[in-house]
């Protein structure tokens, strides 16, 4: 009667708050899961949550499915990685580079809960790869690269990890505070604040600005995303941000966010790792816990 689908997508319907982005997560349309869920309920004879309601309420049968599923999909995990060791497949080397000056958030509990499930793996962020990442990982001295900016490499592979959206920090007294989002155009007067790297590699200049033909009066750049919120804060600038970079800032009051334009600018983040690494069990392992760690500790992104 019960599958781990059935599980899994309880699990997605719980995190995610509703059917629409908990069909996108266990990759379904929403009329299929909507399907799915249906069926178990008759099933069981009995509804599992509360229709019309966000985030989705559940009823007792649905709280007894969700603690079942907390005990269960772990462990099922856990067999996986061990069948994979059983197999020989335990050893490997996991070097990476970040071209996201911003994902540490969530990077760094993927690989602490990956290191404690695969210790035999070599795991490390060697520096001296910020601005040759790609062409590092086609040469082998790299394995995963973390990148918003794909190239077309023979050989390599691009995984979605998760789509965000990129929006504009304001310091709260700034004209612009004012409004909900902004045209290229009014940042053509502004200071734009920007981690050190090529304009081409930055979303507000390749899918705001630049195709609208426009450039900010003055480029600044800053190394750290909390040196780029004191300088907002204070009034000496604006800078575009991954949503989730945000989050903390915006919780505490130090600056207003805007979207980039009346409909915003997404992206979608990217591991990129070589056609030969793919089916490697703990390749596969570290790309679902990047996602599943992804959405426990970020907010405002969606899956890619």
């Amino acid at each position: 009667m019960l599958e781990l689908r059935h599980l899994r997508t309880l699990i997605a319907l719980r995190d995610a708050g509703s059917l629409v982005e908990a069909a996108e997560r266990v990759h379904l349309t929403q009329s299929a899961l909507s399907h799915q869920i249906k069926d178990l309920e008759e099933r069981l004879d009995t509804p599992l949550f509360q229709r019309k309601t966000r985030p989705v309420t559940f009823t007792r049968a649905g709280e007894r499915l969700l603690t079942l599923a907390e005990q269960i999909l772990p462990q099922i995990r856990m067999a996986e990685r061990d069948l994979a060791r059983l197999a020989g497949h335990e050893q490997g080397r996991l070097h990476m580079a970040i071209e996201c000056h911003s994902c540490f958030q969530w990077l760094m509990p993927t690989i602490d809960h990956f290191r404690d499930h695969w210790p035999e793996v070599e795991v490390d962020i060697p520096s001296g790869y910020s601005f040759d990442a790609l062409p590092s990982l086609a040469r082998e001295s790299l394995d995963l690269v973390i990148t918003a900016d794909p190239q077309p490499l023979a050989g390599i592979h691009y995984e979605p990890l998760f789509r965000y959206e990129g929006l504009l920090a304001v310091g709260k007294q700034h004209p612009l505070a004012r409004h909900d989002w902004v045209t290229p155009a009014q940042l053509a007067c502004e200071t734009l604040i920007t981690y050190p790297v090529e304009h081409t590699r930055l979303d507000v200049f390749t899918q705001f600005l630049t195709p609208a033909g426009f450039t900010p009066a003055e480029v600044r750049t800053a190394e750290l995303t909390i040196m780029m919120m004191q300088l907002v804060a204070s009034g000496r600038g604006v800078c575009a941000l991954p949503n989730w970079a945000l989050t903390e800032y915006l919780e505490r009051g130090y600056v207003r966010a805007l979207h980039l334009g009346e409909q915003g600018v997404w992206s979608t983040l990217f591991a990129a790792i070589r056609e030969e690494s793919r089916d490697e069990p703990w390749m596969e392992d570290f790309l679902r816990t990047a996602r599943e760690t992804s959405f426990a500790v970020l907010e405002g992104i969606k899956p890619a």
